[in-house]
């Protein structure tokens, strides 16, 4: 049945269409498995995909016009220019926002996880050296932070560290799967070992969680997702204690939220996965999808759920006031022809059948 279905064919809930376009907004996932930068739009009744091809995007970050793709190698940064979307030759009057590349670094294999806009600095989990990096255009990467329990910055991958919550101007807190200092020394407990840090003391608040991910402050109150676990969470760091929000039938990875409502990515796990090893991986009802949760009363609301090409999701990000975004790769011409300056934009030459 699913080799019959079109690549990327997803089923969603009629509620998912229609918040989508209630809250006048669009959602951008990242699937390094299947290579690919996702937009979801809606009418309000259909949910419309855009996928364009990156090399394993990961993390994404948004702020103002930017927007910023941690891929394999480098961290490739567009700008929006909504002049350059209604006119776009290919397919004009049809999109409201164009994003186009401005800059990319060459990071290196760091297996770069979350994303964030800090000020006007754009930051980095550096998985692979346990530590938070600055992108910038000195060097691979800038390390800013390391966890007190890190000896020495190597290429070792040595806690997992994948997640980070910006709070206003600053990095508040990080996730990790362990608190080890040794090559891979978090994967002997990487379903029981994780953690939550406090970057202003500099210590774990919350241990021995199943897999962390995507932590997140939401008026001023901190949400994690328990990857192994399929649990949405909401942390109490000075009771070191945490309460489920939701659980959802999925490996959790990737949240964003938007009003009054989260959005959460779920994956199913291959057996060739980093985490293909985990019990909860061999379950027959994980879902690869979106997930909206009402935040009030935790409440599902709405769901997309993939049927081929996608299996896991690593980020979901919300580009709000955007119904009909479009991104253009780097590794096509069509973007060369594409020129915005202060007081203008120009398509330079028609790209025919591009």
């Amino acid at each position: 049945m699913q080799s019959s279905l079109p690549p990327f064919h997803c089923s969603y809930t009629p509620a998912m269409a229609e918040l989508i376009a209630q809250l006048n907004c669009s959602l951008i996932l990242s699937t390094y498995q299947a290579g690919k930068v996702i937009f979801l739009s809606s009418d309000g009744e259909r949910i419309i995909q855009l996928p364009r091809t990156f090399n394993t995007p990961m993390g994404v970050a948004i702020k103002n016009n930017l927007l910023a793709i941690a891929c394999k190698e480098q961290v490739i940064i567009s700008a929006n220019s909504p002049d350059l979307a209604w006119n776009y030759p290919v397919k004009p009057n049809c999109y409201d926002s164009m994003f186009v590349p401005r800059a990319i670094y060459f990071t290196g294999l760091l297996s770069m996880h979350d994303l964030a806009w800090v000020e006007d600095s754009l930051v980095g989990v550096n998985t692979q050296f346990s530590c938070l990096c600055l992108i910038d255009h000195t060097f691979n990467f800038k390390p800013i932070w390391k966890p007190s329990f890190i000896t020495s910055l190597q290429h070792e991958d040595r806690c997992h560290l994948n997640g980070m919550a910006v709070d206003g101007k600053k990095i508040r807190y990080v996730t990790a799967l362990g608190e080890t200092d040794t090559p891979e020394g978090w994967r002997t407990h990487k379903t029981t070992g994780g953690v939550l840090i406090d970057l202003e003391n500099n210590a774990s608040v919350l241990r021995n969680l199943p897999m962390p991910h995507s932590p997140r402050i939401i008026n001023d109150e901190l949400y994690l997702l328990l990857s192994a676990t399929g649990e949405v969470v909401k942390a109490e760091t000075e009771a070191g204690n945490y309460e489920v929000v939701n659980r959802l039938n999925g490996f959790v990875r990737g949240m964003s939220h938007y009003g009054d409502y989260l959005f959460v990515a779920t994956s199913k796990l291959r057996k060739t996965h980093i985490f293909g090893d985990l019990e909860s991986a061999q379950r027959k009802d994980l879902i690869c999808g979106i997930t909206a949760i009402y935040l009030p009363t935790g409440a599902i609301v709405g769901q997309l759920v993939y049927e081929n090409s996608c299996d896991e999701i690593y980020d979901v990000m919300v580009l709000p006031e955007k119904r009909r975004p479009n991104i253009l790769r780097v590794d096509q011409d069509i973007h060369r022809y594409a020129l915005v300056i202060p007081e203008t934009t120009y398509w330079t030459v028609p790209p025919k059948g591009l």
